[in-house]
């Protein structure tokens, strides 16, 4: 039983890894993220993987990244529907914000501390936002 739980997961890592590396992608453009903040919200630190990456999506990431990327797809959501503009909310996303998780920081500061639990904060601070659970 075990061993064909882990193989689900395998499998379904790999079948979501590519269009979530595609995803990522699009969206860090969008924000105009540079390589370095791209690199720490995907938990990198190696240069020669994140252009393997980029280049080749085609790989397993691991459950980290995975739920890294999957924060920030929740992000990237809430912000669209909170702010359609999509200059408005990268706008958001980089100005100092005075509420409570980010201490007058950017929520895209908060983002690029390199800890999965911001990625989480952010994400929680918007669904509550726009009515959904915190």
């Amino acid at each position: 039983m075990v061993e064909q739980t882990r193989r689900v997961t395998k499998f379904d890592r790999k079948g979501l890894s590519a269009p979530a590396l595609r995803t990522f992608f699009r969206i860090a453009k969008l924000w105009s993220l540079s390589v370095d903040e791209q690199m720490v919200l995907l938990g990198l630190t190696a240069r020669s993987t994140f252009f393997k990456w980029k280049k080749d999506p085609n790989t397993v990431l691991p459950k980290d990244t995975l739920e890294r990327v999957s924060y920030i797809l929740g992000v990237y959501k809430a912000l669209q529907i909170l702010l359609p503009d999509e200059k408005a909310a990268d706008d958001w996303l980089r100005r100092p914000n005075a509420a409570l998780p980010f201490g007058g920081r950017s929520a895209l500061e908060r983002m690029l501390s390199g800890q999965v639990a911001d990625l989480f904060v952010v994400r929680q601070y918007l669904d509550a936002q726009r009515g959904g659970r915190a």
